[in-house]
C-alpha cells in the first residue's frame, strides 16, 4: 500500500515537471533572448564586427568558389580561410598586428624553409634529415627563448610563433616533396591575400580604433577620480545639498580604475600599429597616455585609504572636524576641478593649463591652511592624540591625493605638447583677459555748451573716455578712435 502510494506521488512530480516544461523552457529562451540584446546594445560594435569578420570569411571563400582561382591556388585556398579566422580582431591595431607579424612571419619562415631544405640536399639523401633536424631544432629553439624577452613578446609574439610553425612546416614537409617552391609560394600568396582582405574590411568598414578607445578610457578614469572626490566630501562632511544615496554611489567609482591595468597596456601596444586617423597623427605618442594612467592608478589606490576612513566606525571628535573641514573641503574640491579640467584638456584636445594651475596652487594654499590648523588643534595628552588620529589620516591621504594630482596635470602637459593639443584659455580663471572687461584707465568730463563754468557745469551731458590696451567694442553711442584705442561715450 505505501509502495503504490510513493508511485503515485512519483508520477504526479513527473507529469507535473513534463506540464511546466514547455513553460519553463520559453522563459529560459526569453531570458537568453534578453541577455544577448542587453550585451548587443552595451557596445554595438560587438555586432558590428561580427559582420565584418563574416564579410571577410565570404570574399575570402570565392578562392573556392571561383574556378579560375581555385586552379591557381587549389587547396592551399583554406590558407586565406585560416589566416581570417585567426587575424580578424576587434580593433583596427589588433588586426594591423596580427596580419603584419603573420604576413612577415610567414615569408621570412618560408624563405629560410626552402633554402634549408635546398641546403640538406646537397649532404646527400642519409645527411638530408640530419641538417634538416638540426637546423629545425637550432630556429626553433633560439625563436622560442627570444618570445620570452619582454620587447618581442609585447609586439611580435604572435609572429614568432608563425615563424616556428611555417619554418618547421616547410623544411619537413619538403623532406617528401620536389614542388617545395610550388606550395611555398601558393600558401604564402593565399595567406597574404587573407591577411590583407582582414586588413582592409577592419579599416574601412566601420573601424574600431584601438587608440581612440585608449583615449577615452584614460579620459573617464580621471572623471571618475574626480567624482570619487566629490562623493568624499559628501560623505565625511555631510550636507544637505547631496543625499547619502548620491555620495555614496559616486565615491566608489574608482573601484573599476584598480583592475584596468591590462586593459589599458593591450590598448597601447595595439594603438602603437595604428595609422594615423581622425584626430590622431601617425606615430602618436600613446605611451604617454599609459603613464598617466599608471599614476591615476596609483592615485585611486589612495582612495582605498579615504574609502576607509568613511567606512571606519573610529571617527575624530566632531570639534576637531570642524576645524579641518574648510581646508580638506578645498582641497577635495578644488583637487576635483582640476581633475575635471584635465579630463576635458583630454577629451578635447585642447590645453586648459591655466585652469587646471589656478585649481592645483588653490588646493596648495589649502594645505597651508590645513597645516596652520593642525598646529593650533595640537592635542596636549596622548589620548587626545589618539583621538584625532583617523582625522590626521584622512587629511593626510588628501595632501598625497592633490600631490598625486599634480604629477597627473604635468604628465597630460607634456602629452598635449607632443600631441600638438590646441591652446585654450579660460576667462573666467585668467586675471589677464578679466581685466580687459572693465572700464579702466579713463577720465570723465562735461560736454562743453557756452563759455563760462557755470554753464558748463549745468550741462546734462558728460564724455567717459575709456583708454584700453585692447580693441574696445563698438556700441552704437561709442566712437572708435582707431589707432588711439580709446572710446568715448557721451552721457
Amino acid at each position: 500500500m505505501e509502495m503504490d502510494l510513493n508511485a503515485q506521488v512519483k508520477k504526479a512530480c513527473f507529469l507535473q515537471r513534463l506540464k511546466d516544461f514547455p513553460s519553463k523552457l520559453k522563459d529560459g529562451v526569453t531570458k537568453r533572448i534578453k541577455h544577448v540584446q542587453k550585451f548587443g546594445k552595451d557596445d554595438p560594435r560587438r555586432i558590428i564586427h561580427s559582420i565584418k569578420v563574416g564579410l571577410s570569411l565570404t570574399l575570402v571563400s570565392m578562392l573556392y568558389y571561383v574556378r579560375p582561382l581555385y586552379n591557381s591556388f587549389g587547396v592551399s585556398g583554406m590558407w586565406a580561410i585560416l589566416t581570417v579566422v585567426v587575424v580578424s580582431e576587434f580593433t583596427v591595431g589588433g588586426t594591423l598586428s596580427k596580419g603584419l607579424n603573420r604576413a612577415f612571419a610567414t615569408l621570412i619562415a618560408g624563405a629560410l624553409g626552402v633554402g634549408a631544405v635546398h641546403l640538406a640536399r646537397l649532404c646527400g639523401h642519409k645527411g638530408e634529415p640530419i641538417v634538416l633536424g638540426i637546423l629545425v631544432f637550432s630556429l626553433g629553439s633560439a625563436v622560442t627563448f627570444s618570445r620570452f624577452f619582454p620587447r618581442i613578446k609585447q609586439r611580435y609574439d604572435y609572429g614568432a610563433l608563425i615563424f616556428i610553425l611555417t619554418f618547421s612546416m616547410v623544411a619537413v614537409s619538403g623532406y617528401r616533396t620536389d614542388e617545395i617552391l610550388v606550395i611555398a609560394y601558393q600558401r604564402l600568396s593565399t595567406i597574404l591575400i587573407g591577411g590583407t582582405i582582414c586588413i582592409l574590411v577592419s579599416i574601412f568598414v566601420f573601424p574600431v580604433w584601438a587608440g581612440e578607445d585608449l583615449h577615452k578610457l584614460v579620459a573617464n578614469n580621471i572623471i571618475k577620480l574626480a567624482n570619487s572626490l566629490e562623493g568624499f566630501e559628501g560623505e565625511y562632511f555631510p550636507s544637505s545639498e547631496k543625499t547619502s544615496k548620491e555620495t555614496n554611489s559616486s565615491v566608489r567609482e574608482y573601484k573599476s580604475i584598480l583592475t584596468s591595468e591590462s586593459t589599458e597596456d593591450t590598448l597601447t601596444n595595439l594603438a602603437r600599429w595604428e595609422p594615423g586617423h581622425g584626430r590622431f597623427r601617425l606615430r602618436h605618442p600613446w605611451t604617454k597616455y599609459f603613464k598617466i594612467a599608471g599614476l591615476v592608478r596609483q592615485c585611486a589606490i589612495h582612495f582605498e585609504v579615504l574609502n576607509g576612513c568613511v567606512l571606519s566606525d573610529a571617527k575624530a571628535p566632531p570639534d576637531f572636524i570642524s576645524k579641518i573641514q574648510e581646508p580638506c573641503s578645498i582641497m577635495s574640491r578644488e583637487a576635483g576641478e582640476a581633475l575635471k579640467d584635465i579630463a576635458k584638456s583630454i577629451k578635447t584636445m585642447s590645453r586648459y593649463h591655466v585652469c587646471v594651475n589656478t585649481h592645483i596652487k588653490n588646493s596648495k594654499n589649502a594645505i597651508e591652511n590645513l597645516r596652520l590648523a593642525l598646529k593650533l588643534s595640537f592635542p596636549e595628552t596622548d589620548k587626545d592624540l589618539l583621538e584625532i588620529i583617523p582625522g590626521v589620516t584622512m587629511a593626510s591621504t588628501l595632501i598625497y591625493i592633490v600631490n598625486y594630482v599634480e604629477k597627473i596635470s604635468e604628465a597630460v602637459e607634456e602629452l598635449s605638447v607632443l600631441a600638438h593639443f590646441k591652446e585654450t584659455l579660460d576667462p573666467k580663471l585668467s586675471p589677464e583677459l578679466g581685466q580687459h572687461h572693465l572700464l579702466h584707465k579713463g577720465t570723465v568730463k562735461p560736454v562743453l555748451e557756452g563759455d563760462n563754468e557755470e554753464e558748463c557745469n549745468n550741462s546734462p551731458h558728460v564724455v567717459i573716455a575709456n583708454h584700453n590696451e585692447q580693441p574696445p567694442t563698438v556700441n552704437e553711442n561709442n566712437v572708435n578712435l582707431g589707432a588711439e584705442k580709446t572710446t568715448v561715450v557721451v552721457v
